[in-house]
């Protein structure tokens, strides 16, 4: 698994570096024009990291795949074609789930999504749309993906929801948005460590 990380890693951080600088840089101007000067940095981080989510899971959908391409149609046809508990099994299950769990956090929160129908119907039209690119740019086509994209986009729905309403019942003191930030720069640190180390 290391290795695939590190493979998209290498292949993603320019494109990361010139659109994340670029971001910012604008962000920051905007701000700083603006006659509001107010700034949630929680909230910036959290836009920018779903930016750099959206740039390594073009990556992911665009030249992670076997040659060849094809299409299949037929549910749970490619997801019991693997042994449960081997390392194809895991990529193919969990690694479609765990892709679009940030796609349904996100969503959920930056469309106020208050229903499991919303969801489902937005993160299968994102998958299916990847879905077809990759059938049109020689990859494969498959059904199982987007129904365990879907899968994941309703992870990511349960996820905000559920620590949507954590936060709600938190004391009010740690409800406040320094809290957040340092969070997210602690997560975002984390992060940058983790590729640090993987690289």
């Amino acid at each position: 698994m290391e290795h695939e990380i590190k493979n998209v890693i290498n292949l993603t951080w320019p494109t990361l570096v010139i659109v994340l600088s670029i971001i910012i840089i604008l962000r920051l101007t905007y701000i700083f024009k603006s006659e509001r000067k107010s700034m949630v940095l929680h909230e910036e981080l959290f836009n920018l990291l779903f930016l750099a989510y959206l740039i390594v899971l073009f990556e992911l959908v665009t030249s992670q795949d076997l040659p060849g391409g094809g299409t299949n149609f037929m549910p749970f046809r490619e997801i019991l074609r693997y042994d449960y508990g081997t390392r194809s099994f895991y990529k193919q299950v969990f690694g479609n789930i765990l892709m679009f769990v940030p796609l349904g956090y996100y969503a959920t929160s930056y469309c106020k999504i208050k229903n499991l129908g919303t969801i489902t119907l937005v993160s299968l039209l994102a998958s299916s749309v990847i879905e077809t690119v990759q059938h049109f740019i020689g990859r494969t086509f498959d059904i199982d993906d987007i129904i365990l994209n879907v899968v994941g986009g309703i992870v990511g729905f349960l996820l905000y929801t559920g620590l949507s309403a954590i936060k709600n019942h938190l004391p009010k003191f740690m409800q406040k948005d320094w809290i957040y930030n340092v969070i997210s720069i602690l997560i975002i640190a984390l992060i940058v460590i983790y590729i640090i180390k993987v690289v």
